[in-house]
């Protein structure tokens, strides 16, 4: 199998490619964010481009470890004729980024477009408010051998575009999908909309190809939709080619030139790329490549690990931070910024871990308390009465007392089911009121029992 995607994402910009009104389609009524140059009226001229859009452009580009275009660059009109494209031609740019690199795959191009309207066929209507949003459009070489390898770029992808906080994400992500099978034909899969779906449509017409070629079928070039409620592809038409577009360079728009001076000090603001800082934190810190993964997932996530490891072992704060740090904010379905956590809070609670004065158990439970609450660690383990790990002899006495409390739960033991050992901890935890370590507790426990 051979694979290149063509990923479609909206720049995050307050108005649109070549005109004022707002991008903000999704909160307007239908066709309110509308003027007379997105709608392509006759005698209507667009705008100079929106500079913002250009800047996102390039600076993802860098992230992409693309080469910026140094020569002169132009929209062009791509031709074709949808409901959606009211004046039958998209403004596209020629590439402003290329060859590039993200993870192995190579980035061939980076180009910015308009978004067209939304068409919704079983209604028969079209809303232009997404008419002329500015999106950037990046091209890959087929360089992913399967459905795993798409879906683990397209996240990465994902990830860099989020650290360039100059596009709007995977929400706004439109992929079209390139296939073929050694000895075939390639086909386009268009519009797919998540990376579960291009993964989902990967694997369908991986083996729909598969399976025609067994066959002795000869597979189309052909241009296919994804139908996500079904997870299958279906024929839409004969795939186009270049030539059947009829670029022609856009008259009412001026040539452009990336200023060299403009690119360095773009280069020099960006913020490190996702795929790089995790290899960084690898080799810098010691921690797993699994754990540096989790960790600069969030730009913010990883600023605060940085700042927390100047004073914390990175591979104590690591293990916490990957684990149960983010399970706190996926259970509250928030990313580290939304939690407003700082990190001289974590440096705090790490500190108290550390130094003894509280258990492993009451970490969990003061980690639990730190989202949106301005409290340090320390007067938050005080207010749950949490602070202080008691003697190993009063471990012991809690122990014994919870083994003479439960005799089911100890015949249960000798029977060798395992949860009663877990129940006998619970009654000691609840006993030494959630200070005492239950590694300790399980040896303790063990040794009683084995007697």
């Amino acid at each position: 199998m051979k694979c290149g995607l063509e990923i479609h994402v909206q720049l995050d910009t307050d108005s649109k490619l070549f005109c004022d009104c707002p991008t903000n389609y999704q909160d307007a009524p239908p066709n309110k964010n509308i003027c007379f140059v997105c709608l392509n009226q006759p005698g209507a001229k667009p705008y100079p481009p929106n500079k913002k859009a250009l800047d996102g452009a390039i600076k993802i580009a860098l992230m992409l470890a693309c080469k910026i275009n140094p020569d002169v660059t132009f929209f062009q009109r791509k031709h074709y004729d949808y409901p959606d494209l009211s004046s039958g031609y998209q403004k596209t740019s020629i590439p402003i980024g290329f060859e590039g690199d993200l993870n192995g795959v190579r980035i061939r191009e980076v180009h910015v477009e308009e978004d067209p309207g939304q068409y919704k066929p079983d209604l028969g209507l079209v809303d232009f408010n997404r008419s002329g949003i500015p999106l950037i459009e990046i091209v890959t070489e087929p360089d992913m051998r399967s459905p795993e390898e798409a879906r683990k770029f397209l996240r990465e992808l994902i990830r860099v575009l989020e650290y360039s906080e100059s596009a709007r994400g995977e929400g706004t992500m439109r992929a079209d999908v390139n296939i073929s099978i050694e000895g075939g034909k390639r086909a386009e899969i268009k519009n797919v909309n998540s990376i579960k779906g291009a993964y989902k449509a990967l694997q369908f017409e991986m083996v729909r190809q598969k399976n025609l070629l067994k066959r002795g079928i000869e597979i189309k070039q052909e241009t296919r939709a994804f139908l996500e409620s079904q997870m299958i592809t279906v024929p839409m038409r004969l795939k186009e080619e270049a030539d059947d577009y009829r670029y022609i360079p856009d008259p009412d728009l001026p040539p452009m030139l990336a200023d060299e001076e403009r690119v360095e000090y773009i280069r020099e603001e960006m913020p490190e790329p996702a795929h790089i800082k995790t290899d960084r934190f690898v080799k810098q810190y010691g921690i797993k490549k699994d754990d540096a993964q989790v960790l600069t997932s969030e730009l913010e996530l990883a600023d605060a690990f940085e700042e927390v490891v100047k004073e914390v072992d990175p591979e104590f704060a690591a293990l916490w931070m990957r684990d149960e740090l983010k399970r706190i904010l996926s259970f509250n379905k928030i990313t580290y910024k939304e939690s407003e956590i700082t990190s001289a809070q974590l440096v705090e609670f790490f500190k108290l871990l550390l130094d003894k004065k509280i258990t492993t158990k009451a970490g969990q439970r003061i980690i639990e308390n730190l989202p949106h609450n301005p409290k340090s660690p320390t007067l938050i383990a005080e207010d749950l009465g949490l602070i202080g790990v008691v003697e190993e002899d009063v471990v012991q006495q809690a122990v014994k007392q919870s083994i003479e409390e439960n005799p089911e739960a100890v015949s249960d033991y000798y029977q060798g089911k395992k949860k009663a050992l877990n129940f006998l901890m619970g009654q000691v935890m609840r006993i030494t009121q959630g200070k005492a370590d239950p590694g300790d507790i399980i040896k303790l426990l063990k040794g009683e029992l084995d007697k």
